[in-house]
């Protein structure tokens, strides 16, 4: 490859490196470093490497969360909260070190830095730039110490060297990208290859971090340490570069949603930028460019399976003919409409109008234009863009144009290769958008990509329709590996075998029992129940827990949640009457009603009931004050952002229909006041499937903020939506984290009470679904499954597209010749769908099949649709 020569220390032009170049980059992501099992897996290929007379170059990345952690505290001015941040810091490598029996002494110089710096901020409540990205590269600072210490312990001989003497930043310290978005030259350097092979050993060093001006540290950017990997790969003319994630390779569309997804075997490099540029979140868009340069093939690989090839990344073309590889979906897009007749025929007019979005440092994606209009969505792949920033842009817009901006949009890409010649087969998944707007549509010039842009609520919907649509012809080849379900099942069952069977694994004999005697069962087991409840009251941190009966209202099931001293959430009368009728010398007090869009008689039926009352919007305030006069409610606020693993049960946002939004804080004062309303408390729900710890955190601090308005407010609900494993293997959320996270708002100390509302946490693992196969049918590629019942009895795969774990009871398992059916049911409708693409062992007619995690929403949400009787309940 011929390059322009900068410096002496470079190739000269046409010098090929020796083809027996012995570098191999790996870099290792914060999930793959953060455990003693995976680090145990790294050493084996560190070594498989040396034992094959390769020299690995490792890089690491902060531990799996600790980025976050320091940018949250990077926002924080109150010495308390610092000290909960740098706790949390040090307790997160504490325990790595403990497990892998490494002293924590080698990064105690680190740690005192740290420190030192959020001392200084403490004095000043002040931090710049400088400082902030300082205290972000102490994660990988403390990971690559911790690394060095465990892999010199497995006597490997290992050489640290600090990335700024391998990374020079080139952006001026004037830039706005200086400290956050660095870029740096990667141009081959000799003196550096030799310096490499002549340390003995293995070298590592951190992602993330590079040299500025004057020795500063500066930052690459959001999936920084893929890019670190590639400049150094490309500066020392490795081999091939690896990227070791969580995930065995880049599938066709995001494994986590679309579980029959397939593994991609193979990528041109242009490809993959299109992927990872349009929401792929396997590789940083940003790394690709310097092994493409260069010609050195990467490899994305898991350090969950580190045998299977994964996928590859290079020049090479399997195929020239027209092909569909993955449909990418990137959230959180901002799309800016931009009018005006007067840009026809206008020489410079466009120009001008970019110009803005430049001297703004605002990156553009894609484009789209008219004869007067132009419309383009912003990329924001360095987290630099926030409202009020888009705010200054439009205004300084508006002298040119008029200017709109939609916020909460989705852009869904299409990947392949001659797009343009199947656009034909396209027409199908147009149906979605009969009563559902396209915002924008693109196609580049490339021929790799077809693009359009929609409200985020309809993209789960979407991407799920297109791959099941577009990639009906995807096998396994030459191309495609095998899907998601049928890897993670193979790893799993290996990770599973000491680890916890579920409750109907152990009660396998007795469902089978129950199941020859009805057809279709909910069967929930009381002794899962009773465990999710004694988890939930050891939370010291929180004063009440109301249970949220939408979830499951089984009576036998309301009579244990009592018993164990929880309270109850309510969402109609319906709910409030079944508690009272249960119950009848309840405390009040242990009723909390949260209506949405409820009638004035529903309202003022349950003010007169003595009960914790909720309000989620200023109307009846407005329309029916009489009702509210010296009256104590809650508040119900959308806090802006909805969190959950469907658009559809987000329950925060402008495309939420719950809580008031904080813009209208105001009204509610002055309207209070008015009436003589004391309102006592705040309450606001994100929405559900929630793993991260901090979200109740988020949450409780934004309601706390408001109490210096609304000093009456005793009590702070932060809702509910705490996450469950859907699958068996799958890691719970931390609940030790969680109190810790709640704990730090020092509640009490305000005087103030923290309550939570769990519902599926509770009894979502507690039930089963329990059916029978009726039928099999064969369709070209297609296997479909059929049991004696479906969205009649569990609609959430239908509504949300939901995972539920799907198990033939029947089958002892043993047969190898597993086969991906979808399982479906008997209702007549194609949406009713319980489980799409899953791997399952040859099944017969009249074989029990039990379909987990269906105590939350199942019953409660199933209907008489076609007259067919949902499944009974029983309780175990």
């Amino acid at each position: 490859m011929k390059k322009k020569i900068q410096s002496k220390n470079m190739i000269s032009e046409g010098e090929y490196l020796n083809p027996r170049n012995p570098f191999i980059v790996m870099k290792f992501g914060g999930t793959s470093i953060s455990s003693a099992n995976n680090w145990k897996t790294i050493i084996s290929i560190i070594k498989k490497k040396i034992d094959n007379g390769f020299k690995p170059i490792i890089i690491v990345s902060a531990l799996a969360g600790i980025s976050d952690l320091l940018n949250s505290l990077t926002k924080e001015t109150s010495s308390s909260k610092l000290d909960v941040y740098i706790n949390d810091f040090i307790q997160v490598h504490e325990k790595l070190a403990k497990t892998l029996n490494v002293s924590l002494s080698s990064i105690k110089i680190e740690l005192n830095y740290l420190e030192q710096l959020v001392e200084g901020i403490k004095l000043t409540g002040e931090i710049n730039d400088k400082v902030i990205a300082r205290i972000m590269a102490s994660g990988e600072i403390c990971s690559s110490l911790l690394a060095e210490a465990y892999i010199k312990k497995q006597k490997i001989i290992t050489n640290l060297l600090d990335a700024k003497e391998l990374l020079k930043s080139n952006l001026d310290s004037d830039s706005r990208s200086y400290y956050f978005n660095a870029t740096c030259n990667f141009d081959v350097d000799k003196l550096l290859i030799k310096r490499f092979n002549d340390i003995d050993g293995v070298i590592l060093t951190q992602g993330f971090i590079a040299e500025g001006k004057d020795s500063d540290t500066v930052l690459l950017g959001r999936g920084g340490s893929d890019t670190s990997a590639s400049y150094i790969a490309s500066i020392i003319q490795a081999k091939h570069l690896e990227i070791w994630t969580d995930v065995p390779g880049i599938f066709s569309a995001n494994p986590h949603i679309i579980s029959s997804a397939r593994l991609i075997k193979s990528l041109t490099y242009e490809e993959a930028q299109e992927i990872s540029s349009a929401g792929g979140s396997v590789l940083h868009p940003r790394s690709i460019r310097p092994a493409k340069l260069s010609n050195i093939p990467i490899y994305i690989k898991s350090t969950k399976d580190p045998d299977l090839r994964g996928t590859l990344i290079s020049t090479q073309m399997n195929e020239m003919g027209a092909q569909l590889k993955a449909v990418s979906q990137k959230n959180d897009v901002v799309l800016i409409s931009m009018e005006s007749i007067d840009m026809w025929h206008k020489v410079g007019y466009v120009a001008d109008i970019f110009n803005v979005f430049r001297k703004n440092n605002i990156s553009i994606d894609l484009i789209s234009t008219s004869e007067s209009n132009i419309t383009v969505t912003i990329d924001n792949y360095s987290d630099s863009i926030d409202r009020e920033l888009i705010n200054k842009l439009v205004e300084k817009l508006t002298s040119l144009c008029k200017v709109s901006v939609r916020y909460d949009c989705s852009a869904i890409t299409l990947v392949g290769r001659k797009i343009r010649t199947i656009l034909n087969e396209f027409s199908p998944i147009f149906d979605v958008f009969r009563e559902n707007k396209i915002h924008m549509v693109t196609q580049a010039s490339n021929d790799l990509n077809f693009t359009f842009v929609i409200d985020s609520e309809l993209s789960y919907k979407i991407i799920h329709k297109i791959h099941r649509v577009l990639t009906k012809n995807f096998s396994e080849d030459s191309i495609f590996g095998k899907t998601w379900e049928q890897l993670t099942t193979t790893i799993k069952k290996e990770s599973n075998k000491n680890s916890i069977k579920p409750w109907f694994i152990e009660k396998k004999e007795k469902i089978l029992e129950i199941a020859k005697k009805e057809e279709n069962i909910y069967l929930y087991d009381s002794e899962s129940i009773i465990k999710a409840l004694l988890e939930l009251k050891s939370l010291s941190s929180v004063s009440r827990i109301f249970y949220a009966m939408k979830a499951n209202s089984n009576i036998e099931i309301l009579k244990i949640i009592e018993s164990y001293g929880l309270n109850f959430e309510c969402v109609s009368i319906g709910e409030i009457k079944r508690v009272l009728n249960l119950f009848p010398s309840i405390d009040r007090k242990r009723l909390l009603y949260t209506p949405n869009f409820a009638s004035k008689d529903e309202i003022k039926w349950a003010l007169e009931q003595n009960i914790f009352f909720t309000l989620d919007n200023l109307y009846p305030l407005e329309k029916w004050p009489e009702l509210f006069a010296n009256k104590e409610i809650f508040i119900r606020l959308d806090t802006g952002s909805g969190s959950g693993h469907h658009e559809h049960v987000k329950t925060a946002g402008i495309l939420s229909k719950f809580g008031i939004p904080l813009s209208e804080i105001g009204d509610l004062k002055r309207i209070s006041e008015n009436i003589k309303l004391k309102i006592i408390g705040f309450h606001a729900h994100t929405g559900s499937g929630i793993f991260d710890a901090d979200n109740w955190k988020s949450i409780g601090e934004i309601l706390m903020s408001l109490t210096h308005t609304f000093p009456t407010v005793k009590y702070l609900d932060l809702g509910g939506g705490i996450g469950i494993p859907e699958k068996i293997g799958d890691e719970p959320i931390d609940l030790i984290k969680l109190e810790t996270s709640i704990g730090s708002l020092n509640a009490n100390d305000k005087d103030l009470e923290i309550w939570l509302e769990p519902g599926r946490y509770i009894v979502g693992q507690a039930g089963a679904l329990i059916s029978r196969v009726t039928q099999t049918k064969g369709k070209g590629k297609m296997k479909y499954l059929g049991i004696s019942t479906g969205m009649n009895s569990l609609i959430r795969p239908a509504l949300y597209g939901a995972y539920h774990e799907i198990f033939n009871l029947s089958s002892n398992d043993n047969s190898k010749e597993h086969e991906i059916v979808t399982v479906v049911g008997p209702i007549c409708e194609t949406g009713d769908r319980l489980g799409s693409d899953r791997l399952l062992p040859p099944s017969n007619e009249g074989d029990v099949i039990l379909i987990s995690n269906v105590g939350a929403y199942g019953y409660s949400m199933s209907s008489n649709y076609n007259l067919r009787d949902p499944a009974i309940e029983i309780i175990i």
